[in-house]
């Protein structure tokens, strides 16, 4: 048997618990795995720079593929991120919380190390009340999907533990997360900008809501 401490967020006193449990891992600089609005995520301190490393080794996966960071608010983007253009704000303003991923020029006074992210970083405000309670309390956490590298992702607790249990302190567990689509992610780091990924978001919502801005985003994914 695995030492993980699971916690329920059936009520309000569970889920209270669990986010205390969770935003209290992290801070010890372990791993922890919570819901989402697309899958289930293993989650590190993003300014760890051991834990994201300890992610990255959970999973099975290189420095070649940092995590994306997950935020508790859109006005956080600006510690993280610098030159974001006005029709990217507009993304933000439009789709978060969602399912909409931004790669961004990193801000270049972070101290941090998400691995080969070639002054880069992907931002997204999930759309989850138990993750973004355990985010206003870490602040932004390294967060990618809880399997390991070549497996589904996990769309409930019990999966990702059975893949990630000897990795990981603590396990939330919402329930059956809603799966599905992966975030859409988004390039900005250029003016014209470029879809990465298409996911739950699709081209034609993007542009809708770009559209005052001139820019009409393809897929290159």
């Amino acid at each position: 048997m695995s030492s993980v401490d699971r916690f329920d967020t059936s009520t309000d006193e569970e889920r209270e618990a669990a986010v205390t449990a969770a935003a209290g891992a992290v801070r010890r600089g372990d791993l922890v795995v919570i819901p989402t609005d697309t899958v289930y995520g293993i989650a590190a301190d993003a300014f760890n720079h051991q834990a994201v490393q300890r992610l990255l080794d959970a999973k099975g996966r290189g420095r070649d593929m940092p995590p994306p960071v997950l935020v508790s608010a859109a006005t956080t983007l600006d510690a993280l991120a610098e030159g974001v253009p006005p029709w990217a704000r507009t993304l933000v303003e439009t789709f978060w919380p969602g399912p909409l991923t931004l790669v961004c020029h990193q801000q270049a006074s972070l101290v941090w190390d998400l691995g080969e992210t070639r002054g880069t970083v992907a931002v997204r405000m999930p759309d989850d009340e138990v993750a973004l309670a355990v985010l206003e309390r870490t602040g932004p956490l390294a967060v990618s999907s809880a399997n390991l590298t070549g497996r589904p992702a996990a769309t409930d607790a019990d999966a990702a533990e059975e893949m990630l249990a000897d990795a990981v302190a603590v396990i939330v567990d919402g329930g059956a997360s809603p799966g599905g689509e992966a975030s859409t992610i988004v390039d900005v780091t250029i003016p014209e900008g470029r879809v990465l990924r298409l996911g739950a978001l699709s081209l034609d919502q993007l542009n809708a809501a770009i559209e005052e801005h001139g820019v009409v985003l393809t897929d290159e994914g």
